[in-house]
């Protein structure tokens, strides 16, 4: 994976009208002074709503395009957001000005490893990972017998299935910022001799990974070695912090604990920060995101004087007329999610 350069995003010579917005999401756009949550269902204007608020602080507040930062989750996401703001503003602009978590903490490594005249990092693949993880399991078969594995798990080391769920076991527990030792002591308390084994080997898999020149990491490891990164060094975390006037998230609600780690840092004690998602929405659990991160935004982002976020719902769908959206609701009811 290489860092994110720096492009030019070229831009139509008339710019986008302003679309019309409802008074929800007028309420976000001209929201200032602090963080904010922001619940949008389906055809609600989410996007919409999103890029109004980007385009209004530089139009209107005279913010450096550079000093704001807006971050999603995947590439296709990042690439429409800048190409929307571009379009409303009529202007070239600096890419990446919306980017992925993982983007972001990969040039942030990157950049802190070129002016320590250090070899810059590279991602390890998912086949890399799988591979590295099938050949250490091997040697535990062949030079030690796997005799830290509990006997009824011995039979599905050499398959290629308990590889995949060994890696995701470990990127899950990197998320959470749960070492070897933590997961040792978790599966001692839990009597999950599973757990145990599994820190043995997350200890040899550091090990391995470790050593490698470049440094190489999976993408949960990223987000935690930014996360790392700006928590060991003041001075860096106090750059990054003043670079960045407004922040916004995209889909907010696939966070994973990491990510909402990285985001305190660069964006908490009440700075301005516009968290938008739609707990009804949440749909990486599997890849380690956390439901529960909407639920404590409030609590997690205060204001400056302490008192918990606001919460603004976008409350007019343009996709969903009232019988359907009462059918939802009534859905989502059930799911026990965040809801507002």
């Amino acid at each position: 994976m290489r860092g994110p350069s720096v492009r030019l995003v070229r831009t139509p010579r008339a710019a986008v009208s302003a679309p019309v917005l409802d008074t929800s999401q007028h309420r976000v756009v001209e929201h200032r002074g602090g963080p904010l949550l922001v619940l949008a269902g389906p055809g609600t204007g989410k996007t919409t709503t999103l890029v109004e608020a980007v385009v209004d602080r530089i139009e209107r507040d005279g913010v450096d395009p550079g000093q704001i930062l807006v971050l999603t989750f995947s590439r296709r996401a990042a690439a429409e957001l800048r190409q929307r703001i571009a379009q409303r503003l009529a202007r070239t602009v600096r890419e990446p000005l919306a980017r992925t978590f993982h983007s972001y903490a990969f040039g942030l490594l990157r950049r802190e490893a070129v002016q320590r005249g250090e070899q810059a990092p590279r991602l390890l693949t998912g086949a890399e990972q799988d591979l590295l993880i099938r050949e250490l399991l091997r040697g535990d078969l062949d030079e030690l017998g796997a005799d830290y594995w509990p006997p009824r798990l011995r039979p599905a080391l050499s398959t290629r299935g308990f590889a995949e769920e060994l890696r995701d076991l470990l990127m899950r527990a990197v998320e959470r910022g749960v070492g070897p030792v933590e997961l040792a002591a978790l599966g001692h308390r839990q009597e999950r001799d599973d757990w145990v084994a599994v820190a043995h080997f997350a200890r040899q898999y550091a090990a391995v990974t470790g050593l490698r020149q470049p440094p190489a990491f999976d993408p949960a490891e990223l987000v935690r070695a930014a996360v790392d990164l700006l928590s060991d060094d003041p001075s860096l975390l106090a750059r990054e912090r003043d670079a960045r006037a407004f922040v916004v998230v995209d889909e907010y609600q696939d966070c994973d604990p990491a990510q909402e780690e990285l985001l305190g840092l660069l964006a908490g004690g009440g700075r301005d920060l516009v968290a938008v998602g739609d707990p009804d929405q949440s749909i990486y659990a599997f890849r380690g995101s956390d439901i529960e991160g909407m639920r404590r935004f409030p609590e997690r982002f205060p204001t400056a004087d302490g008192s918990p976020a606001p919460v603004q719902a976008l409350t007019f769908s343009r996709r969903s007329g009232p019988v359907l959206l009462a059918a939802t609701r009534r859905v989502a009811a059930r799911l026990g999610g965040p809801h507002r």
